[in-house]
């Protein structure tokens, strides 16, 4: 069985604990060394292999220092498990460590955008909640991620608050789950595109995944971030929670909020989500005040011109 360098594995070669999660499309278990989780598809007649293979050879297509930082970012589908010519699922890495918390009865639960939007709850008042400071960052985390896979050539799809997980210990990150969603843009999807209640593009189905209706889903991620709200959408007004940005990031943030609400093509990218969000500022050059002309004589130019001959010297006196 080999993960890291892309090749397929077969299913009977897995050796399986018990199931960690479950989702609509498949169901996760860990394997017996506790070194990788499979997720295994619940209809693999639904599911398009070749795509899934896409994206595999995608991650072996980077570099090294790319491939570390998709490999942070995403739980990346490493390589298809596959049994008589199927595709069943795939292997891929745990959630970071930083991006779990654990519950009053001692059970262990990821670390999901849901516990950031909302407001705290008894249920969950064990995880750590982020400074406004902390919220902001977390809020141009996610554009930045977004951005780097759009630079990527890759579409996310389901952008919502269960597949998108945030850690402000030891320092503040994001990870994106449920990555066998993404795909090349242009290229098919592995599966039908799954779809998350108020998380969806109002101006197209919800089983289409561009570029466009990932903008549109960016401007949720950051408005319910940096809200604290779960149903703020554009169109809305926004409200922040007090001391997340300054004046000049919060009229650049309420702007782009309100953009995202207009025709497709329109919406605000990631990087300006990440100018809007970033700790800098921006800097208003004033244009240069353009030099006078020197001024020309136009009689020496425009007038009659004498012409003498010029006398040459024949060769060797």
């Amino acid at each position: 069985m080999s993960a890291e360098d892309g090749a397929d594995v077969t299913r009977s070669s897995l050796a399986l604990r018990d199931r960690v999660g479950s989702g609509g499309q498949g169901d996760v278990h860990a394997l017996a060394d506790g070194s990788l989780l499979f997720k295994e598809y619940k209809d693999p007649s639904k599911v398009n292999g070749t795509a899934l293979a896409d994206l595999v050879a995608f991650r072996q297509s980077l570099g090294q220092s790319d491939r570390d930082h998709l490999d942070a970012l995403a739980a990346w589908p490493l390589c298809r498990v596959v049994e008589e010519g199927r595709t069943l699922g795939f292997l891929m890495r745990r959630a970071p460590a930083d991006m779990t918390w654990r519950t009053a009865a001692g059970s262990m639960k990821l670390l999901e955008l849901q516990y950031l939007i909302r407001p705290p709850k008894v249920a969950w008042q064990e995880v750590a909640q982020p400074t406004p400071e902390q919220r902001r960052v977390l809020a141009l985390a996610c554009v930045e991620a977004i951005g780097w896979f759009h630079s990527a050539g890759l579409v996310i799809g389901d952008i919502s608050q269960a597949n998108v997980l945030w850690t402000i210990t030891p320092g503040t990150a994001v990870h994106f789950l449920d990555c066998d969603g993404f795909r090349r843009v242009g290229r098919a999807a592995v599966q039908a595109q799954a779809a998350t209640p108020d998380w969806n593009d109002p101006l197209v189905p919800s089983t289409e995944a561009t570029v466009d209706t990932d903008a549109y889903k960016t401007a949720l991620v950051v408005g319910r971030i940096i809200g604290q709200d779960p149903y703020v959408m554009p169109g809305k007004e926004l409200k922040l929670v007090d001391g997340c940005l300054n004046d000049r990031q919060g009229t650049a943030v309420r702007r782009l909020f309100t953009q995202a609400a207009g025709e497709r093509g329109t919406r605000p990218r990631p990087s300006e989500w990440q100018t809007a969000l970033s700790d800098r500022g921006t800097i208003t050059l004033t244009a240069a005040a353009p030099r006078p002309r020197p001024a020309i004589d136009r009689t020496v130019l425009d007038g009659l011109r004498d012409r003498s001959p010029i006398n040459l010297r024949a060769p060797g006196r």
